[in-house]
């Protein structure tokens, strides 16, 4: 089943376009290394903060930091499927694909379960307790997936 809607995938007029066209996939991948530098970032810039208990300038620079990670995730989900598109078959069962796929799960979860605590909470500052503890999962999960995904042509 899996391998059936890989080949779909890639044989679909998406996919054609993405191999056949030459500008369509270096620009999606263009967007792609993009997307991932302003969402992990972004994502960082806050993480570290949050690490080096800096509370006060991680609260400061929340806003500024999910709207440039927000762009990038944009950027993200528009050139993901381009890029897939062009080698389903492929990507669908390379294993650094799939674990990027999973790191990617793993942070946005984490950033899920961060804001869940932090409205639970609702205390001055708006920060949870357990902060760094979700930032050190998130930093590790989003090199992780950069790692992982650079490395998806070795594999």
């Amino acid at each position: 089943m899996w391998s059936a809607f890989l080949e779909s995938l890639e044989f679909s007029s998406l996919g054609l376009a993405a191999r056949g066209s030459v500008w369509l996939y270096p620009l999606a991948n263009l967007a792609h290394v993009v997307g991932a530098t302003f969402l992990v970032g972004a994502i960082l810039v806050f993480d570290l903060l949050l690490l080096r208990r800096r509370y006060d300038m991680a609260s400061a620079v929340s806003r500024t930091a999910l709207g440039v990670a927000a762009t990038g995730l944009a950027l993200l989900l528009i050139s993901g499927p381009i890029m897939f598109s062009a080698e389903a078959t492929a990507f669908g069962r390379n294993p650094v694909f799939l674990g990027k796929m999973l790191l990617i799960i793993c942070g946005l979860a984490n950033l899920s379960l961060y804001h869940w605590a932090k409205r639970r909470t609702m205390l001055a500052p708006p920060i949870p307790a357990n902060a760094r503890l979700h930032a050190g999962v998130s930093a590790s999960a989003w090199i992780l997936a950069v790692i992982a995904g650079r490395s998806i042509a070795y594999f």
